[in-house]
This record gives C-alpha cells, sequence and structure tokens, in this order.
C-alpha cells in the first residue's frame, strides 16, 4: 500500500478532502479567472466612454446653439458641424481601443444632428 498523500495545506489532515467552500492559501480563487478584465482594458473602457460622452456633450451644445439661432444658414453650418463631432466622438472611441477608424458604429455619431435637424429645422 501506498502511503497517504500529504495534505495541500496545513488546515487539512492527511487523506481528508479538500473543502470547496474554502480558500486555499497560495491558490486563486477559481472564480477569479472567469471574466476577469485586466486594468488596460478596464482603463481603455473608462477613457472612451469620458471621450465619447464628452464629445457627444459638445455636438448637443452645437444643436442647441442651432435652435437659438435665427439665421437658417447658420443653423445648418451648426447642425453640420455637429454631425461632424458626433462622428469623431465615436472615431475617439474607437481608436481608444485600438480598432481602425472606419466602422458601422460611427454612423451612431449622427444621431444628434439628425435629431437637432428634425428639433430645429422642422
Amino acid at each position: 500500500m501506498s502511503a497517504p498523500r500529504p495534505a495541500q495545506n496545513s488546515g487539512q489532515k492527511p487523506g481528508q478532502k479538500p473543502r470547496r467552500h474554502l480558500m486555499t492559501p497560495g491558490q486563486p480563487p477559481r472564480h477569479a479567472a472567469r471574466g476577469a478584465m485586466s486594468l488596460t482594458t478596464v482603463q481603455r473602457w473608462i477613457m472612451s466612454t469620458l471621450a465619447v460622452t464628452t464629445i457627444l456633450h459638445l455636438s448637443g451644445g452645437l444643436v442647441l446653439a442651432a435652435k437659438v439661432n435665427e439665421v437658417r444658414s447658420s443653423q445648418i453650418g451648426l447642425l453640420v458641424i455637429s454631425a461632424a463631432f458626433g462622428v469623431l466622438a465615436f472615431a475617439a472611441g474607437l481608436l481608444i481601443h485600438g480598432k481602425g477608424p472606419l466602422h458601422p458604429l460611427l454612423l451612431l455619431g449622427l444621431v444628434p444632428a439628425l435629431i437637432g435637424a428634425w428639433w430645429v429645422l422642422g
């Protein structure tokens, strides 16, 4: 017969099964590996979220400026600039994540200008 194996942690007796609900010193918990993101990934998500929302607020401000303005050509110009900033917002988010700047998400940048055009010109 073979000798019983030594226990992995000091709190168990030889031959005793390890208790799964307890933490084993020196070993990471099994659930920590599932769904964990690295620090770099979290930083990218935070930076892209801040960049996109900040630039979209600028785009919305340009829509408000178009609403206040009474000259039709100025309203259209401000809405075009608003659309450009909206597209640039999503391009910045994509570039922060290391993706190419040409992506279907860029179309979402047109949403503030399109809603603004309906509101201002309609």
